[in-house]
């Protein structure tokens, strides 16, 4: 099947600025069920350069540089992939002491998942909703994962909040509400204090409703031998599939954000982003 993906983002500012170089992050990762069949990007202001390039976590970034002074910037990202059938379980948890939290990271791994085991410091309250929940499930990896992220989902209230960063874990524990990056963040801090490898995703979710409002999604990945990168949302309490649509995943939220970048000048800007996404059979 298809997917058609029409995401439209507008700065306006109340003067003219200087655009310092920008990165923009919209185009949708390939993966194993996912094929991108085309993609486009405009930008309202043509830009003296632009280059489409993998950042460090080898997500795909388009970094542009301007000319001139500009009182608007439109980004037209349009994109349609090909999604294909995908078993999220398809695995084989390798090497089987990994199936018990706590356990080693094979040696050879260590070194590349350190970052994502830097954790900020929770309270004792998020650690011990967390241990209660691996004790429900005497200590198995993976019905852990699926259980926290469905008990998050039924003791959190989801809100809409299109702008800002992520709550810190805490607050977002003890508000018991959140956005999807709020929740997702605070998961992500408990996971690494558990010892578990995670970071953070930002990309898409197609769900077919009858009044689609879609925005940008939040959900989290969790490194398991044998199992690579394995997702989790707990906005919705399941583990992601082929109608999750990742963009951009980074050991911090900072790094996946989808425009970076600064102004020179003296203006306050105005933000407003409309997302539409389509099945085209």
């Amino acid at each position: 099947m298809h997917i058609k993906i029409s995401h439209d983002t507008t700065y306006s500012f109340t003067k003219a600025v200087f655009l310092e170089p920008h990165y923009l992050r919209f185009k949708p990762k390939a993966m194993p069920f996912l094929e991108v069949k085309s993609y486009n990007l405009q930008l309202s202001v043509t830009p003296s350069g632009i280059s489409e390039q993998l950042d460090a976590e080898g997500n795909v970034v388009h970094f542009c540089w301007f000319d001139g002074m500009h009182d608007s910037i439109i980004i037209k990202s349009e994109a349609i992939l090909d999604i294909a059938p995908f078993l999220a379980f398809n695995f084989l948890v390798h090497p089987t002491s990994c199936n018990l939290i706590p356990f080693q990271y094979p040696e050879q791994q260590r070194p590349m998942l350190s970052l994502y085991m830097e954790a900020t410091p929770i309270s004792n309250a998020l650690f011990e909703y967390g241990q209660r929940i691996l004790k429900s499930v005497q200590s198995n990896t993976i019905s852990f994962l699926l259980q926290l992220t469905k008990q998050i989902h039924i003791d959190f209230s989801l809100e809409i909040r299109e702008v800002g960063i992520p709550f810190h874990a805490n607050d977002t524990f003890q508000g018991k509400t959140g956005s999807c990056r709020d929740l997702s963040w605070m998961q992500i801090q408990l996971l690494r204090n558990l010892g578990l490898a995670a970071r953070f995703v930002s990309g898409y979710y197609y769900i077919e409703i009858e009044f689609p409002h879609y925005e940008l999604h939040a959900w989290v990945e969790v490194f398991i031998p044998g199992a690579g990168w394995i997702g989790f949302d707990p906005s919705n309490g399941i583990a992601t599939a082929n109608m999750h649509i990742p963009v951009c995943s980074s050991v911090h939220y900072e790094n996946t954000m989808p425009v970076s970048g600064s102004i020179r000048g003296d203006a306050h800007a105005t933000l407003s982003t409309n997302l539409h996404m389509e099945m085209m059979y």
